[in-house]
């Protein structure tokens, strides 16, 4: 019975997580799952589910409570990704996380690599273009393909962040070195390789679901 008490504990708290992540534009799992438990009043981090768990969740929201504008709300938000990565095509972009995947949220982040020669490139970049921005930074995980609990299969890179007020959300510019291009970003819902899309394969896709 506790283990059956500890699973469906675990359930809400995913559940209760997804549905942030959804409507409110929580970005970060680790976050999401946390003010989660708060709010359950689950103390016990064993209780905790896992990144994969809560974006499962998150799907399955958009099914049961977006299924109509779900669609045309990710069109808005790859359409406003494409705008800003033609801008910026000299900087060889990539479009990855939620807006790629579909599991956006009305006010998701939407989430921009970039690689330059150095970081003044991008930054006079948006100066020239009169884009504001904000500044800060990520740390992602690299690596090889081997799991995530292999401590020798990744390394973690703290990069530059520039973020751009978007018409439908914030857009997030992670800015890497030219060499990074090849370098495999961990996803943190899978631990694997990040999927990722350049502008050409954004427009095919968007293309392909109006299709």
């Amino acid at each position: 019975m506790a283990k059956d008490s500890s699973g469906r504990q675990r359930q809400l708290i995913a559940q209760h997580a997804a549905r942030m992540m959804a409507e409110e534009g929580i970005a970060d799992f680790a976050y999401a799952k946390r003010k989660a438990a708060r709010q359950l009043g689950a103390n016990d981090i064993n209780c905790l589910p896992t990144n994969a768990e809560v974006e499962e969740e998150v799907k399955l929201f958009h099914d049961l409570y977006h299924s109509e504008d779900q669609p045309e709300n990710l069109r808005r938000l790859r359409a406003d990704a494409l705008v800003v990565m033609q801008m910026l095509e000299k900087f060889s972009p990539y479009l990855t996380g939620a807006v790629l995947d579909g599991t956006a949220g009305r006010i998701a982040e939407t989430n921009i690599h970039l690689f330059a020669d150095s970081l003044k490139d991008v930054e006079i970049f948006l100066l020239n273009s009169q884009v504001p921005y904000e500044m800060d930074e990520k740390s992602y995980r690299t690596g090889n393909d081997k799991k995530s609990s292999d401590k020798k299969g990744s390394d973690r890179k703290k990069v530059p962040v520039f973020t751009l007020e978007g018409p439908n959300g914030l857009i997030k510019l992670s800015v890497f070195d030219v060499d990074d291009i090849r370098t495999a970003i961990k996803s943190t819902v899978t631990g694997s390789n990040s999927a990722k899309a350049d502008t050409q394969s954004l427009l095919a896709l968007m293309q392909a679901s109006v299709a």
